[in-house]
């Protein structure tokens, strides 16, 4: 025996999210939001049309004086149709229609939506109010006013805008037309279509001139993305070049320098221990100096060039960096005050760096001399100090002249974390450098999240 087991369709869920709205109500829906948004909300917000730019191919060939003023041309303009819809405006009531036909032109300057429903008022107003002649409902002040209005209007917002205005202008037309016909009896004829033609041949111009517009500045827009792209990749081609020149010429005297160190020490007949440790300490600089050569080259050929998890070094690495600089020949001292503490990579990372640097310019500046290392652990920050005497005199190892890119590059890391550093020579004939490097407490980290 078998069970059957009947499904029944799930009823609608009841409330007001469930009901299914149909198509036609969502188009009128987004109908009404647009005529909202385009006409309805701020429409009478301070909108003042900005002064045009004199850099144009028409504006370069007038003369200096003129051309400095050319930028108010559109605003003499709109003025002058103004004047002109005033003019036009005729009958007992000519002062008052032509006010009513001017001034909506004039808003347009200043508030060019409220400026369309000024006119869509004023073209009533002087309907009803205007003398009986010519044709009915648009007076001859009334059109040169609208026609205006809407093309002002149109220009200074987009072509959705320059479609609703259009549309109610038709749709005032066909009421007037339709409930109230021709009144009084000069009136012989209706206008509202040779209006519509007219509106909708200058707005269809400039929708066309929108279109054109935003196409030339999508144009615009791809070539200096792809003039950008161009730039780069001729950059990536100028830094693999470099790159390329770097390893050839650097790499290989490394390695020879390398190569020879490892087997210097054969070629002496029972060499003394010191020796052996001298030619290592090379070789072992050599091998971690190609090691750098090559992870720095890397970041200089690819830009997505992806570094390698090998940790970089951070201030506890420092005492290796003095064991190897003291067997060098340098007498160096290390002295840290405050509470040691963890800082950022990035700080790690460049106070090490720039003790790196400090400690190189003593041995080529100043070879034979003492050198001493400050580590401040304080509240806000790292203080480094390096400080080296003068070289003794006389000195077998002459000093080798350097071009002064170690200064340079810690100031940059330096500048890179919004630090501080001094650098210059002592009283006794030294150097030091001396370089503060903020880093934000745990308590500050806290009140910024």
């Amino acid at each position: 025996m078998t069970e059957t087991t009947h499904t029944h369709p799930a009823a609608p869920p009841s409330g007001d999210g469930a009901t299914t709205r149909s198509p036609e109500y969502r188009l009128a829906r987004n109908v009404l939001r647009g005529l909202r948004q385009d006409l309805i909300h701020d429409a009478f917000a301070y909108r003042p049309l900005p002064r045009r730019e004199t850099n144009g191919r028409l504006a370069r060939l007038l003369p200096g004086r003129l051309r400095e003023h050319a930028g108010w041309a559109p605003h003499a303009l709109i003025v002058a149709l103004a004047l002109l819809a005033f003019s036009v405006s005729g009958g007992s009531f000519g002062v008052i229609l032509g006010l009513f036909a001017g001034i909506p032109i004039l808003m347009t300057l200043v508030r060019p939506v409220g400026a369309f429903w000024l006119s869509m008022g004023t073209t009533v107003v002087s309907t009803l109010f205007g003398n009986t002649w010519g044709d009915w409902p648009w007076l001859p002040g009334s059109i040169v006013c609208h026609l205006t209005v809407l093309t002002v209007v149109a220009l200074r917002t987009r072509p959705r805008t320059a479609a609703w205005m259009w549309a109610l202008t038709a749709l005032y037309g066909g009421l007037a037309e339709t409930l109230f016909g021709p009144i009084g009896p000069y009136y012989h004829s209706t206008n509202t279509a040779p209006m519509l033609v007219y509106s909708a041949l200058i707005l269809l111009c400039v929708a066309v001139w929108h279109i054109r517009r935003s196409a030339e500045e999508e144009v615009t827009a791809q070539q200096t993305v792809t003039a950008h792209e161009r730039s780069r990749r001729t950059l990536l081609e100028e830094r693999t070049t470099i790159a390329r020149e770097l390893h050839d010429v650097v790499a290989h005297h490394m390695s020879v320098v390398a190569i020879q160190a490892e087997a210097a020490p054969y070629r002496v007949e029972n060499p003394p221990p010191e020796l052996e440790r001298a030619f290592a300490t090379i070789r072992e600089n050599a091998v971690a100096a190609l090691t750098e050569l090559r992870r720095v080259l890397g970041v200089v050929r690819a830009e997505d060039y992806e570094a390698p998890d090998a940790p970089q070094p951070t201030l506890a690495d420092l005492d290796a960096l003095l064991a190897n600089v003291r067997d060098t020949g340098l007498d160096v001292e290390k002295v840290v005050t405050g509470a040691v503490r963890e800082l950022p990579q990035g700080v790690e990372l460049s106070a090490y760096r720039i003790v790196q640097e400090a400690l190189s310019n003593s041995l080529r500046h100043a070879p034979g001399a003492s050198a001493r290392v400050e580590i401040g652990y304080v509240l806000g920050g790292l203080g480094l100090r390096v400080v080296n005497g003068p070289a003794p005199s006389p000195n077998l190892v002459k000093p080798s002249p350097g071009a002064g890119h170690g200064v340079t590059g810690m100031r940059e890391r330096v500048s890179m974390l919004n630090g501080e550093m001094t650098a210059g020579p002592t009283d006794d004939g030294g150097y030091e450098v001396a370089v503060f490097l903020p880093v934000a407490s745990v308590n500050e980290n806290e009140g910024d999240a």
